[in-house]
């Protein structure tokens, strides 16, 4: 069998997964966040810390409780790594210097898992499970509820500007959704060989009489977490590509589909809770449409043999592990891109100039394709908010979404949301590149105009697009240690985050003060008869009210799924990475292909 054949078999087998869990899990998803029922140890959590889980936010609090909770998440990992040395099961491992300190606690909690050290080397067991393991499942769980809380603005019909409970989805999240799966996807990875211990190593004598010794940990029930949760901190530095964490390509493939799942899962949990599935089909489909596209062209690209090394290995394998080939490195390098996941199998430094910038163009996408857990969906949903209303402008129709208005302010906040990544990417780059910051911190240096040096240019723009983009995948060959790159891109990092999902929590409570246009008591009562009829309990004024029901058709209204809608929406998307990225893109990958 070719390896192309293997490929496509793996492919196609993939793909066949996610279909079959399409509905059942995306149905369970939207369960979860609109069932009114509280499970025992939730409760006991929610009395615990005080809570009162049927009081619902507006979008003030739950943004304020989204950065005190991910604040103290921060500080606290901060002061663990910093302590390291002096805690136990530390390994003899000292601890975090403050900057590097500073740069991982802001990585893990905002999903980012941008790691400038050697896991292996650096932190204890300790660090790993109590840290990073937690905010590996926390920071998946934020995303996830704050997608949540705009799913609830476009559908609320009674104005009140309530979003929901952002401890009740933050539970739920956590021990209804990513913990069951994560431990099933740690089976997987167990009984197909990955390391799972609690001793830090193992020492073994060489051939040659020498002794050595390799870390050991717990390593699975890690991996799976860091991909489920499109989060991507490996516990060692060669990330999914070591063999204790990966170690067959059948692992290989079942990361890749944890990679995926919930992203695409969510587009049915969101069709189920607004009452039109046909609206999360058509957010697959632009999803699915660029990750099928970037798939295709990093396999073509990394295929291609160009030089005397490649043309004797039959494609440009350097960097690549053996093991997966080109075909099991493009799926995993397009899938961890498309989402917040950062993991690589591969050294993504080595890739061909073509295929390296278009795992960077997928992160400049903003990545939506399909996205991180949560991220995705929401950043999705505000680009279909631009397109709702260059639509209505285009067409000289009313820009609306499932019955909300997209007027002046709704779509400022939705520009400004789409403008941080951009913003913070560009200046973040030229700031590093004008101050000379990055002078002496690369593997390779070449003249001006050189391919060494464009690429060491494409190496800092990647740099501050995983970052801001809360990817955390990395172009190796920039050595990131200096205090400049630890504070500046923890920076970016932290407003990369927190920025947009206010932005977008002040844009679900826009949606969900108003009422729609066709509010009226039949809708009304259609509506809470919906909800009734998937709750166990009878309606709460005090929960938060998820009244959905499909706004009626309306000839003045450009509808928001189908294929046209589709079209637009991947027009957009395209329109807006391409105007705002294409000159550096020419700068850096496309300059070091044509040289």
């Amino acid at each position: 069998m070719t390896e192309t054949t293997a490929g496509l078999l793996q492919l196609g087998a993939l793909l066949a997964v996610l279909a079959l869990v399409y509905v059942p899990f995306g149905d369970y998803l939207a369960a979860v966040f609109r069932s009114r029922r509280h499970l025992a140890p939730e409760r006991g959590l929610y009395r615990l810390a005080r809570i009162d889980p049927d009081a619902g936010q507006t979008w003030r609090a739950y943004a304020t409780s989204v950065l005190g909770f991910s604040f103290a998440a921060i500080v606290l990992l901060y002061a663990l790594q910093r302590l390291q040395g002096v805690l136990p099961w530390n390994d003899s491992k000292p601890g975090v210097t403050p900057a590097m300190a500073f740069n991982t606690a802001i990585s893990f909690v905002t999903n980012t898992n941008w790691q400038s050290y050697s896991p292996e080397t650096t932190v204890s067991n300790l660090t790993q499970m109590l840290g990073f393991a937690v905010q590996n499942f926390l920071s998946a769980a934020v995303g996830l509820a704050v997608a949540v809380a705009l799913i609830r603005g476009l559908i609320a019909r009674n104005g009140n500007g309530l979003l929901g409970n952002f401890w009740v989805d933050l539970v739920r999240g956590t021990l209804r959704v990513l913990l069951p799966v994560a431990i099933l996807i740690a089976g997987i990875l167990l009984l197909q060989g990955a390391v799972q211990s609690w001793h830090t190593g193992v020492g073994y004598t060489l051939l040659d009489g020498r002794s050595q010794a390799s870390p050991l940990g717990p390593f699975a029930s890690q991996e799976a977490i860091k991909v489920l949760g499109t989060n991507g901190g490996g516990t060692f530095g060669a990330n999914s590509a070591h063999p204790f964490s990966n170690p067959t390509p059948l692992t290989n493939v079942v990361q890749v589909f944890a990679i995926l799942l919930i992203p695409v899962c969510l587009t049915r949990a969101y069709g189920t809770m607004v009452g039109d599935r046909r609206q999360g089909l058509t957010l697959l489909a632009v999803m699915a449409t660029l990750w099928a596209g970037l798939l295709a062209g990093v396999w073509f690209l990394q295929s291609r043999t160009s030089g005397i090394a490649a043309v004797a290995a039959g494609a440009n394998t350097e960097g690549t592990e053996l093991r997966f080939g080109v075909p099991g490195t493009s799926l995993f390098a397009v899938s961890t891109t498309g989402t917040s996941t950062g993991a690589v199998n591969a050294a993504h430094d080595s890739l061909s100039p073509g295929a390296g910038g278009a795992v960077l163009w997928n992160m400049l996408l903003g990545e939506v394709a399909p996205g991180g857990v949560g991220s995705g969906l929401y950043g999705i949903l505000i680009l279909a908010t631009i397109t709702v209303f260059l639509g209505g402008l285009l067409v000289g129709r009313t820009p609306e979404i499932l019955g909300k208005k997209v007027g002046r302010r709704e779509i400022t906040v939705a520009v400004l949301s789409v403008l941080v990544m951009p913003t913070l990417v560009l200046a973040g780059t030229s700031l590093t590149l004008a101050t000379g910051a990055s002078t002496g911190h690369f593997t390779e240096d070449g003249p001006p105009g050189s391919p060494v040096a464009v690429h060491g240019f494409t190496e800092v723009l990647y740099a501050y697009a995983s970052t801001a983009n809360n990817n955390g995948s990395a172009f190796g060959g920039l050595i990131v240690t200096s205090d400049w790159f630890q504070v500046s891109l923890g920076l970016v990092m932290y407003f990369g985050r927190f920025l947009p999902i206010v932005l977008v929590l002040a844009l679900a409570g826009m949606f969900a003060r108003q009422k729609p246009r066709d509010d009226d008591p039949v809708a009304e009562v259609e509506a809470e008869a919906l909800v009734s009829s998937v709750a166990d309990e009878p309606l709460d004024s005090r929960a938060p009210q998820l009244l959905q029901a499909p706004a009626p058709s309306d000839a003045g209204v450009l509808p928001t799924s189908g294929p046209l809608f589709g079209a637009l929406l991947l027009g957009t998307t395209l329109l807006i990475a391409g105007l705002t990225f294409l000159p550096a893109l020419a700068l850096g990958p496309i300059a070091e292909a044509l040289l």
